[in-house]
């Protein structure tokens, strides 16, 4: 009777215990409803979270002042990591990819400045297509290149009319623009996608472009990034408002929306932009407030994190972080670019205390469920 009665304590003490955990655990304040076939995940000013949701710990470092020969960098202009772990960086200054193992070992470079076959003019952005094993490197003149993983040049793509300044393919090898298209009206930022054979799928986004006589240098520019998934995500900042496309259909299905404060552009940006500009006759045009946001990446586990205008007191950008629902769950402040977690690394292209550039791994530790 009495261990009955012991155990029947316990039972309660813990039942207890589960409840007093459930009641602290934070209540996120958003919404998800759906609107028509679109999912809308509606995000409050402040996150689920106010300690922070993840740690980083860097585990490794190429380039910098000191790096040498094989291991120093120029311009990085885009990184992908395929799932063994290589990285590949694209370094626009030295007209070519490099390619490293794991740890951080020089394995070969890929491609050289020049016109011809599996050589670069304007390189931007990269691409790894898992399917077959191929990079495919966009440049601004108007043309696509594909290469073997082991540096093998396959072929060109050329857009022939489509003035494409980003370019990105998914793993299946589809393709997808950003084109510049200038009307009567003014110029537009139009977004596309495109069948391997340059062929128009679909008209994803279309926004305004810089035009007129008068210059707006913290313009919202619209961003993109290929999901795990292959999904095309897409975000014009002039609101905070971030979208998801289907891989097969091209469809719209979810949106991310977050109600934010505005970060105001301040005299000494004004002040920097118009410096940089003496002497070339730009007749500015600033606005109040900057963009929603800069930028942002994603997680192969389907996080999003967005670049703010916000900075923490060291200078380092503070970024939003969604969870794989489109939950604003954290934020956390980041030096450089981030490129993307993938496999628990986070990428990032930093530059160290000289100014010179260096890509920098870390471990990603999540401190939440």
């Amino acid at each position: 009777m009495v261990k009955g009665t012991r155990f029947g304590v316990v039972g309660v003490l813990n039942l207890t215990v589960l409840a007093s955990l459930a009641c602290s655990q934070p209540k996120w304040k958003g919404t998800i409803s759906n609107e028509g076939d679109v999912i809308v995940v509606r995000n409050p000013k402040d996150p689920l979270y106010k300690t922070p949701v993840l740690e980083l710990k860097e585990d490794l470092a190429i380039g910098g002042q000191g790096a040498q020969g094989d291991y120093a960098l120029g311009d990085i202009r885009d990184v992908v990591v395929d799932d063994a772990g290589v990285i590949y960086v694209l370094d626009s200054e030295n007209f070519h990819i490099k390619v490293f193992d794991p740890s951080g070992k020089f394995l070969r470079t890929i491609g050289r400045k020049g016109q011809g076959p599996g050589e670069f003019e304007i390189p931007l952005m990269m691409s790894l297509i898992k399917t077959r094993g191929e990079l495919a490197v966009h440049q601004v003149t108007r043309r696509m290149s594909f290469f073997k993983t082991d540096g093998t040049f396959l072929r060109h793509h050329l857009f022939k009319d489509l003035l494409a300044g980003r370019g990105v393919c998914d793993s299946a090898g589809r393709i997808y623009i950003m084109e510049v298209r200038k009307g009567d009206s003014g110029s537009r930022y139009v977004t596309k996608k495109l069948a391997e054979d340059g062929t128009v799928v679909a008209t994803l986004a279309d926004s305004p472009a810089s035009s007129g006589d008068r210059f707006n240098p913290f313009r919202p520019v619209g961003w993109f990034e290929i999901d795990g998934s292959d999904n095309f995500v897409y975000g014009y900042p002039e609101t905070y408002e971030i979208q998801f496309f289907g891989a097969s259909d091209a469809l719209l299905f979810k949106k991310i929306v977050r109600a934010y404060e505005p970060v105001a552009v301040t005299s000494g940006e004004r002040s920097e932009q118009e410096k940089a500009a003496q002497g070339r006759g730009v007749v500015f045009d600033f606005p109040k407030f900057h963009p929603a946001y800069r930028r942002f990446f994603l997680s192969d586990l389907g996080h999003v994190f967005v670049a703010t205008f916000e900075k923490a007191a060291d200078g380092k950008i503070i970024h939003d972080v969604f969870d794989p629902e489109g939950r604003f769950i954290g934020r956390i402040p980041l030096k450089g670019r981030g490129v993307g977690i993938f496999q628990g690394e986070f990428y990032a292209c930093e530059e160290d205390e000289e100014g010179y550039p260096v890509l920098r791994r870390y471990a990603v530790s999540w401190l939440i469920n």
